[in-house]
């Protein structure tokens, strides 16, 4: 998620004890939440210790149940949870919407592996010296997992996190962005109304003290995070030994090949560039487009971008909503200013008004500047010339973060080509890199790759194998 070239957005503001969560469109108060200070860290542990065994004893048929009745709940409250995300995340209404119901899939999913990853058989007969056994494994809780989720998939992000660690039998600690907390506590408001137990998931607010408490407590035996990567390497050494599931972004590139249907290119990109107002990990960063097409796309994908609509996210005529705060638009144009100095050209868009900032293309960056190194996380996209393969993919493996990449192409051997070639976690063919559905593995490849989401994925590494063998 955000690095330093943005900065995370201006944290809620704190009063004494509580803090305020303020929309990020208009600036009016959504409401007060309580901070959990440092000191309570102890009594927090020792709930979610409590809660470990009840979220263990929930059979799986039980655990199933919760997951897919809140499914459905959530599928019928669609829109209330979708004016929620657009209340205090900013996303357009038509994007609140599409995260809901990607929710609802993944609460469905996990309901689904809660069934389904109960462990296998083991063939010990296979093999010598297990002629007269016979067993299986399960797959059993880890204990208490630590949630700690980002304010730009405000929803989903913390079901993706929810929906696996319940199917697993866990515990857990959830630390939501406090710019977003109330969509995560609606969720988990709609999981205990559908009967999950009240203990197993503790939801708590609070500084980095609090947070690197329970951190490197022992008995929190896996961190799943989503957020910036200086706090990804923080984490890491506060850690001690247990389980950690990082995604920490990305600077996503897309290929557009000579051969490529510049308008079916040209639409995905803009959405994958733009949705969410950029504040998207595997949102198109750095577009290479093949010098012979170059000026043809750098036409069509500018007047496209032109055409979105920047605006009131409650419009459903919006495309564009605010970025989380006012100082995190600032700062991206302020980066945008800085390549400007060092030889960029902006072809449209970069200037901001209030939290606003408008879909903003940018060409001539030089390589080594932070707007092409470091995850932009905003509304800003490069456009940048290749004129073969080979400096093709070159440019696009040279940065250190790689979740996804797209590719375009109407050549089947050069897009599997390409698709080997790419460092990354994913990579999307005939597609922005923002694709993805929620049933498929995600994370990155390269430094600060850690781990899986996707619920399948994620269940996995929030479970741990027992292995029964009888003689």
């Amino acid at each position: 998620m955000t690095t330093t070239l943005t900065a995370q957005a201006t944290a809620a503001k704190t009063t004494a004890g509580e803090f305020i969560v303020r929309n990020p469109a208009t600036g009016e108060e959504i409401g007060r939440l309580p901070l959990t200070p440092a000191v309570d860290a102890d009594a927090v542990l020792n709930r979610a210790r409590s809660a470990v065994p009840v979220a263990a004893g929930l059979s799986r048929y039980a655990r199933a149940e919760v997951l897919d009745r809140a499914s459905r709940a959530l599928e019928a409250r669609a829109e209330q949870f979708a004016d929620q995300i657009v209340a205090e995340a900013g996303k357009t209404i038509r994007q609140a919407r599409k995260e809901v119901g990607r929710a609802v899939t993944t609460l469905s999913l996990s309901a689904a592996e809660a069934r389904r990853g109960g462990g296998e058989v083991i063939p010990f007969d296979a093999y010598a010296g297990g002629e007269d056994r016979q067993g299986w494994f399960t797959r059993e809780p880890l204990g208490i997992v630590l949630a700690i989720t980002p304010y730009n998939d405000a929803l989903n992000l913390v079901a993706h996190k929810l929906g696996p660690a319940i199917a697993g039998g866990n515990a857990v600690i959830l630390k939501p962005a406090q710019q977003t907390p109330y969509s995560a506590r609606l969720l988990v408001d709609l999981l205990r109304e559908h009967g999950l137990p009240e203990e197993v998931v503790t939801v708590v607010h609070g500084d980095r003290h609090l947070t690197g408490a329970l951190i490197a407590a022992r008995d929190v035996r896996m961190v799943s995070f989503t957020g910036g990567f200086r706090t990804g390497e923080a984490i890491t050494r506060t850690a001690g030994i247990k389980r950690l599931a990082m995604e920490l972004g990305g600077n996503a590139p897309v290929i557009v090949f000579a051969d490529a249907d510049l308008p079916v290119a040209v639409d995905a990109i803009v959405s994958g560039a733009f949705w969410a107002a950029g504040q998207n990990c595997v949102g198109a960063q750095r577009i290479l487009v093949h010098d012979d097409i170059y000026s043809e796309f750098r036409e069509a994908f500018v007047s496209r971008s032109r055409e979105l609509r920047t605006g009131d996210p409650r419009d459903e005529r919006s495309d564009v909503g605010p970025m989380i705060s006012e100082d995190a638009a600032r700062a991206a144009a302020d980066t945008v200013l800085s390549a400007v100095a060092a030889g960029a050209r902006v072809l449209c868009g970069g200037v901001p008004d209030g939290p606003f900032l408008p879909p903003t293309v940018v060409e001539r960056v030089p390589s080594d500047h932070q707007l092409c190194r470091e995850e932009v996380f905003a509304p800003v996209a490069i456009l940048e010339r290749f004129s073969n393969y080979s400096e093709a993919i070159a440019r696009a493996n040279d940065v250190e973060y790689a979740l996804h990449a797209g590719v375009f192409t109407r050549d089947l051997s050069m897009a599997l080509r390409a698709a080997a070639d790419i460092e990354a976690g994913g990579v999307m063919i005939n597609d922005s890199s923002d694709y993805r559905i929620d049933a498929m593995p995600f994370g990155g490849a390269k430094y600060g790759s850690m781990g899986r989401e996707g619920v399948r994925f994620a269940y996995e590494e929030m479970t741990q194998p027992k292995v029964v063998c009888i003689s």
